[in-house]
C-alpha cells in the first residue's frame, strides 16, 4: 500500500504558523514586534516624495522621529507638521495616529473578531492584555478591570467609543471654526483632525496658526478638554462606565482609583500653575481671573499626555516646569491613549505609602485589598520609567549642551507621550532626534510589556533562601 503524499504549506502558511507560535509562546514581545513594523511601515510611507509638500524625500531622521511621534501619539515633532507634510502625508499621519491611539494589539483583536465573527482563547489574551499589562506578567484572573469573558465586548466599545467620541467632538468644534471664517470643508477637516488628536492624546496642529485663534475660547478649549479626558482615562474605565454608568458602587478598584487619581491631579496641577504662573507676563499673568483660571486648567490637563499649548512652554517659570514634568511623568489611565507611568501606579503606590504610615499589613482602598504583587509591579514602573528617563537626559544633555530644565522636560514628554516642547526637539541634531524616538518607544510599548518581553520565559524558584531585613530609610 503506498503512503499518502504528505501536503506541504505554502509560503504564507508557513509565515502564519510561525506568527501564531511567536503570539502564543510572547505575546508581550508580539506586540513589540508589530508597533517595531508600524514604525517601520509609517517611516517608509513618509519617506516617499507624496508625502511632503515640497515633492521631495524627507531627511531619515524626520522621517524616523515622525513615524516614531505618530505610531506612539506623541506630538513631538521636527517639522512643521502643518505645512512641512501633504495631504497624503497627512493622511498617513491621521491612519497612524488611530491606530496607535487604538492600540495594536487592539487593532489586531478587532480585525480578527471582524473577520471570524468570533473571538478564540488567543485573540482574547491578546486584547485582554492589551488592556492589562497584569496579565502578561501573572496570567489571567477575574479580579481584574475587565474580564477575559468580556473581551470581545471590550473590544466593541473601543471601536464604537472611540468613532462616537472623535465624531462627537469634531461636530461641536465645527460651528466654532466656522464662526472664524474657514471654509466648510476645511473647517471639517480641521474639526475631525483637532477631534483626532485629542482624543489620541497626540497634539499634532491642522494649520500653522493650531490652536492660536482659539486660545482664549473657552469653548473650544473645554471640548479639547473633555477629548485629551476621554482619551486617557482608558478603555475599561469608558467600559465601565458605560455598562454602569448609574451604579458607582459596582465599578471596579481600578475604575474608582483611575477616577479619583486623574481628577485631583487635574484640579491640583491647574492650582499649583495659577499660582507659580501669576508673575509671569509671558505666559498669561496678564490675564483676567477667569483667562488665568482656564489656561491653567488647560495646562493641568495638556501635560497629562494631550499635548496642545496655547503659551510659549519655553516661557514658563522653573517651578511651572518642574510640576509639568511631574504630570507628564505620571501621565493617564491604563490602556488608555495617554502615556506616563499611569495614574494607578501612583495610587498603588500612595496607597503603600499610608498603609504603612498606619501600620497596617494590607493596602486598601475602596473596602478593596491591593494584592502585593501588584505593588511590586508598580514600583518596578517607576524605576524602569525613571531610569530611562535619566539615562536619555544625560545623552541630551552631552549632544546639546542646553538647559537641564528644557532637556527633562523635552525627554520626560518623549517618554511620556505627552507632545509638548520647549523648542529643544526640533533643534536637536539627528543623533539627538533618533535618542527621543528610542525614548518615545520605551515609553509607549510600556515599561512592564518591555521587561516581560526581554525575559524568554518566567523562572520558576521551587526553593526559598532564608529571610533577612535589610536596613531602609
Amino acid at each position: 500500500m503506498g503512503s499518502t503524499p504528505v501536503k506541504r504549506k505554502s509560503v504564507l502558511g508557513r509565515i502564519r504558523d510561525s506568527i501564531d507560535r511567536i503570539a502564543a509562546g510572547t505575546p508581550a514581545r508580539f506586540g513589540i514586534y508589530i508597533f517595531a513594523g508600524l514604525i517601520v511601515l509609517f517611516t517608509g510611507l513618509l519617506s516617499l516624495p507624496i508625502s511632503t509638500a515640497s515633492g521631495e524625500v524627507p531627511p531619515l531622521a524626520d522621517a524616523v522621529f515622525t513615524a516614531v511621534s505618530v505610531i506612539c501619539v506623541t506630538g513631538l515633532s521636527t517639522v512643521d507638521m502643518a505645512t512641512y507634510w501633504s495631504g497624503f502625508g497627512h493622511s498617513v499621519i491621521l491612519l497612524g495616529v488611530q491606530i496607535g491611539g487604538i492600540g495594536v494589539l487592539t487593532v489586531a483583536s478587532i480585525l480578527g473578531l471582524v473577520i471570524s465573527r468570533k473571538l478564540g482563547l488567543r485573540q482574547r489574551l491578546l486584547a485582554a492584555s492589551d488592556a492589562n499589562p497584569l496579565r502578561i506578567r501573572k496570567g489571567v484572573t477575574e479580579a481584574q478591570a475587565v474580564r477575559l469573558g468580556e473581551t470581545g465586548s471590550l473590544l466593541l466599545t473601543v471601536a464604537v467609543s472611540a468613532l462616537v467620541i472623535e465624531v462627537a467632538v469634531a461636530l461641536l468644534l465645527l460651528p466654532r471654526i466656522l464662526i472664524e471664517g474657514v471654509p466648510l470643508l476645511d473647517a471639517l477637516y480641521q474639526s475631525f483632525y483637532f477631534s483626532v488628536m485629542a482624543f489620541t492624546n497626540t497634539g499634532f496642529l491642522p494649520t500653522s496658526e493650531g490652536i492660536e485663534p482659539y486660545a482664549s475660547d473657552i469653548w473650544f478649549l473645554g471640548l479639547i478638554m473633555v477629548g485629551v479626558f476621554l482619551g486617557a482615562i482608558g478603555f475599561p474605565v469608558i467600559y465601565a462606565l458605560l455598562r454602569n454608568h448609574k451604579e458607582p458602587r459596582r465599578w471596579s478598584l481600578h475604575v474608582k482609583l483611575t477616577l479619583v487619581t486623574t481628577l485631583l491631579l487635574f484640579v491640583l496641577g491647574g492650582f499649583a500653575f495659577y499660582l507659580l504662573e501669576l508673575d509671569n507676563r509671558d505666559t498669561f499673568g496678564a490675564l483676567d481671573p477667569g483667562q488665568q483660571i482656564l489656561q491653567a486648567l488647560f495646562l493641568s490637563m495638556m501635560t497629562r499626555s494631550g499635548g496642545f499649548a496655547t503659551i510659549d512652554i519655553a516661557e514658563l517659570n522653573g517651578s511651572s516646569l518642574l510640576v509639568a514634568d511631574m504630570l507628564m511623568f505620571i501621565g493617564g489611565g491604563s490602556a488608555s491613549t495617554a502615556g506616563g507611568i499611569k495614574v494607578t501606579t501612583l495610587a498603588v503606590l500612595f496607597l503603600a505609602a499610608f498603609a504603612e504610615a498606619r501600620g497596617n499589613d494590607e493596602m486598601e482602598s475602596f473596602e478593596r485589598r491591593v494584592p502585593s504583587d501588584v505593588l511590586r509591579l508598580g514600583v518596578s514602573v517607576v524605576l524602569w520609567g525613571a531610569t530611562t528617563v535619566a539615562a536619555a537626559s544625560i545623552i541630551i544633555l552631552q549632544i546639546s549642551k542646553a538647559p537641564l530644565d528644557h532637556v527633562l522636560f523635552d525627554v520626560i514628554s518623549a517618554f511620556a507621550t505627552s507632545g509638548l516642547s520647549t523648542g529643544l526637539t526640533a533643534a536637536l541634531p539627528d543623533s539627538g532626534q533618533y535618542v527621543l524616538a528610542a525614548t518615545m518607544f520605551m515609553g509607549r510599548i510600556g515599561t512592564v510589556t518591555l521587561a516581560a518581553a526581554l525575559a524568554a520565559s518566567q523562572r520558576r524558584q521551587l526553593f526559598r533562601h532564608a529571610e533577612e531585613r535589610p536596613i531602609v530609610g
